[in-house]
Parts: C-alpha cells; sequence; structure tokens
C-alpha cells in the first residue's frame, strides 16, 4: 500500500471487514488465499556463496479473485548479511516502497515492510536465477516466486505522477468549486481525500467536516440539527490557490467551505470533559522520525481493526486521528514531542472502539500471538502513554447551521 496525502478516516471493505484509510494517492494490495513452499525451500539445494543477490527481481503475485499484480524488488547490497530492499507493485501505480529491515543469509532473502504490514521471505535456487518464497500481508500468505531480471525481460516500472508543488506558506486558500451530494446509501467507508489538485470527502457527515475542519471531537460540538451525525455527503472540490495545501491549509479551505454552504455559525467555550492524556512513556519514545518533506501532508492509515501506519505525521494529527476515528473521548496531546514521525501500531481492539465510524468490533482473539491491548501497545510499541481523565477542553457550540447551497 503506497499513498501521499492527510488520511483521517476509515475505508471499509464490507467482505473482509478490513478497514483501510487514506487521502490522496493511496494504492492497496488485498491479499488473501494461503499457499505453503516451506517444503519446496526445505529441498532446495545449497545456494553459492559467489552468487550474487544485489540486483532486480520480479515475479507475479496471484491474488484469489483478483488480478495478478506484477511485483519488481530491487536489492542494493549494504553490509555482508544486510540488504536494502525496495519494492514496487507495477499495476497498482509503481511507486517504490523501501523495505524497514531487509537481509540475505546462507540464501535466504528476508524483508519487512512496517507501512504496509507486510513481509517477504524466500531462498535462492542453486543456480541463482530465482527466489521461491512467501509473500505474507494479513493472515494467509501467498506464494511469489522472484526471478532476477535481465534487459530483455525487465518490466519497466510506472513512473509516478507529478508532484504539485506546495502552496505558498502564507496561502490563505478557499474551494474554488465544490460540488456538494448526499452519499449514496449502499457505499461503505468513509474517505477524506486529496489527489494532485482534487480535494474529496465520501460518506463523510457534518459532525466528521466540523471535526476534520477544526480539528475537535465529536463530543466538543455542543448543539446542532438532529441530521448532524446520521445525514452523509460527498464532496468533490479544487483549491482557488495552486500548489498542494499543508495540513492547516486545508482545514481552512473546509472552515470556509462549511461557512459558505453550510452557513455554520458558532462560538467557542471551554468545558470539562473526560479525556485521554497523551504523554512519553518513562522508557522514551521508540518511534522513527520521518526523512520526509516536512511540508508535506501526512498519511495515517488503516489496514485493518487495530493496524495502524502512520507516515510524516505530528503528535496533534496521531491525536486528532486516535480522538475522531478510535476513541470514544478527545485526545489531549501532552508529549511536547516536536517534528513528524513513522510507525506502525498493532492492537486487538475492544468494543468500545471505532464506535464514532459505527463500526462492530468483533470479539477479541485468544490467539498467542494476538496483539496486546491498545494501552498497552502504545507504550510498548511507540513509547507513549495513554491515560484517561478530566480535562479542561475547547468545545464549538453551534449557533446556526443548515443543509448545503446548491451546486
Amino acid at each position: 500500500m503506497m499513498m501521499e496525502g492527510f488520511v483521517r478516516n476509515l475505508k471499509i471493505n464490507r467482505k473482509a471487514t478490513t478497514v483501510l484509510v487514506l487521502i490522496g494517492a493511496w494504492l492497496m494490495m488485498a491479499l488473501s488465499g494461503a499457499m505453503n513452499t516451506n517444503r519446496a525451500n526445505a529441498q532446495a539445494a545449497p545456494v553459492s556463496p559467489a552468487l550474487k543477490i544485489d540486483d532486480t527481481w520480479q515475479g507475479t503475485l496471484h491474488v484469489p479473485q483478483q488480478k495478478d499484480l506484477r511485483i519488481v524488488v530491487k536489492i542494493a547490497k549494504a553490509e555482508p548479511a544486510v540488504v536494502k530492499a525496495t519494492m514496487y507493485s507495477i499495476d497498482q501505480g509503481g511507486q517504490g516502497i523501501p523495505a524497514n529491515k531487509a537481509s540475505f543469509e546462507d540464501g535466504v532473502l528476508k524483508y519487512s515492510i512496517d507501512m504496509i504490514d507486510g513481509k517477504f521471505e524466500g531462498k535462492m535456487s542453486s543456480d541463482g536465477k530465482s527466489i521461491a518464497g512467501t509473500w505474507t500481508q494479513g493472515p494467509n500468505p501467498l506464494t511469489l516466486l522472484l526471478e532476477r531480471a535481465t534487459p530483455a525481460t525487465e518490466w519497466t516500472i510506472p513512473q509516478p505522477p507529478p508532484k504539485l508543488p506546495p502552496m505558498a506558506a502564507d496561502a490563505n486558500p478557499g474551494f474554488e468549486v465544490a460540488t456538494i451530494k448526499p452519499s449514496k446509501p449502499d457505499q461503505p467507508g468513509k474517505l477524506f481525500g486529496v489527489r494532485g489538485d482534487r480535494i474529496k470527502t465520501i460518506n463523510t457527515t457534518l459532525s466528521d467536516l466540523i471535526t476534520f475542519a477544526y480539528g475537535v471531537h465529536a463530543k466538543q460540538i455542543v448543539g446542532g440539527p438532529d441530521w448532524l451525525g446520521s445525514e452523509k455527503f460527498d464532496i468533490d472540490g479544487q483549491p482557488d490557490t495552486p500548489g498542494s495545501p499543508n495540513s492547516q491549509q486545508l482545514r481552512t479551505m473546509f472552515q470556509k467551505l462549511l461557512a459558505d454552504r453550510f452557513q455554520l455559525k458558532f462560538h467557542r467555550d471551554t468545558k470539562e470533559l473526560s479525556a485521554y492524556v497523551l504523554t512519553v512513556a518513562k522508557s522514551g519514545q521508540k518511534m522513527t522520525k520521518s526523512e520526509a518533506d516536512p511540508n508535506a501532508l501526512p498519511a495515517l492509515f488503516f489496514r485493518g481493526l487495530g493496524i495502524l501506519t502512520v507516515q510524516n505525521a505530528t503528535m496533534d494529527d496521531f491525536a486528532h486521528l486516535m480522538q475522531s476515528a478510535v476513541l470514544d473521548r478527545p485526545v489531549v496531546d501532552q508529549t511536547a514531542l516536536p517534528g513528524k514521525w513513522n510507525f506502525l501500531l498493532k492492537w486487538t481492539p475492544d468494543e468500545s472502539q471505532f464506535g464514532g465510524m459505527g463500526m462492530k468490533v468483533p470479539p477479541p482473539s485468544d490467539a498467542i500471538d494476538a496483539p496486546p491491548p491498545l494501552f498497552t501497545a502504545i507504550q510498548e510499541q511507540l513509547g507513549l502513554k495513554l491515560d484517561a481523565g478530566k480535562a479542561q477542553v475547547g468545545v464549538l457550540v453551534l449557533d446556526h447551521v443548515e443543509k448545503p447551497s446548491a451546486n
């Protein structure tokens, strides 16, 4: 899965109860089916130490009930047992995803990509021309045979679409044009999306739009009509300012849209509410500092209930996502951690979570390797703490709002 953009809510696959959220250009590898290559790997002949792994490898991933996916893996040698791997899915746009960890030892190639919660392990053939292995992304693995590419057989990796330059830092953008339509009743999921110069939402209520535009939890909205959280809208618009907006500029655009098309008027107040406070644990934070463009939009998306990938996001971005998509109360960021971060968070949700998305969480798994509960996972995996308590938080008191004006 590869994406650019600002991810705020959940996109739901009804058949597999798989959850995916993203904003911007997004690509998905939905893997299912099960094949086992351990027996073939165990019978493979020893690999000569002289055979090199650093090269371009490619193979086709056969996904049951879906189209085949052509996969390219480029390997660069770093040191004897450590390599650098970048994977490309040609039929899903071809944007490269660097592996977080990769190794090649005793003829076995292993790499893992936290961003999509995927991993590969395979054994090189004795002639060094192929690697027979397994790609795992989710509960069921798929076989993947990689073959060493030659100039004659190498697949062409598509060029990524040109990126828009950022908007001027002092720009105060709005929507040049925006279409607002009632959502289709049977349309699954929820999405806030930025792709090039198009900004879209799907299945978003007025409550969703306000929480996104002003960075608040639904409980921080006081008053409003009875359709505030029930009637859903799809929005498709273009900015009136050239370039790609940053996070605050995107919020500004929606604030103007709410005032113009929904006639939203409100005043601010403070109120003591039940909240979660996010701080750094005694162990210290365990996340990876993002090396991406600090002005680029963050990407936060779910691969499933309790599998969250975060890229190029601030702690405030993370807190806002957790309060809008997962938790039942506001989240107050008190980490004081500057900059942007990358991490993968995996936990076993309980029935109190994802309620704001209208989702029913299945009973917790009793599997030995099941991820821990959310609060434990945040501390063990991220080096952060999430504590329940009371806090004085700002609220938006709605004075007036109307259904959206005609397009």
